[in-house]
Formats: C-alpha cells, structure tokens, sequence
C-alpha cells in the first residue's frame, strides 16, 4: 500500500506482536499519522497490553520502520487486545499497462 509516497506496513486496528519485547503483550494500532510535506515521516501509535501507547515507523523504505526494529503484524481472526478484528474492505485490483488492438 502506497500513500503520499510512502510504503506503509501498518494500518489502523492492525494487530501485532513485538518479537524482542513479548512482556508488552499484544498490541492494536490506534492512530496513523502520514505527513503530506516531501521528506515528512510517517508513524503509528500502537497500545500494548501492558497499558503504553508506544510511537514508530511505519515507512518500509525507512531504515528505521518498525518492521526492522520487530513488530510484527498478526494476520490470525483471534482477538487482540479483547476486541474482534473488523472485516476491511476488499482492495482495489490494479490494472497493467493497456495494449492497441493488433490490426
């Protein structure tokens, strides 16, 4: 998924798990914030079990992207964080480049 140049990992409701940290708990992204000007930065705020709201990267061409750094997106129906996961709807197909007809 691609916004305002950036290529975000995260999207808001998302849940996930921190590889290096698994005392936090899991955790529900709760706010998305993509900047508009170029060279701006694009972060979620996540809320974790353990009751703190931590901020990251959510560029994945960003060497600090909060991929790298270990949160990880949890991609089973099971609930996070007590709440149930909403249905998204579906994602736009992308059409290829189109060809004149051969004559």
């Amino acid at each position: 998924m691609s916004t305002n140049g950036f290529r975000l990992f995260l999207r808001l409701d998302d849940g996930v798990r921190h590889r290096d940290h698994p005392e936090w708990g899991d955790g529900r992204v709760i706010e998305e914030m993509t900047s508009t000007i170029p060279g701006g930065t694009c972060l979620v705020r996540i809320q974790f079990q353990d009751g703190r709201v931590r901020t990251f990267n959510n560029d994945l061409d960003a060497a600090m992207c909060c991929r790298i750094f270990g949160i990880r997106k949890l991609f089973d129906a099971e609930d996070v964080l007590g709440g149930v996961q909403r249905a998204r709807a579906p994602r736009r197909a992308v059409r290829g480049p189109t060809r004149a007809p051969r004559r």
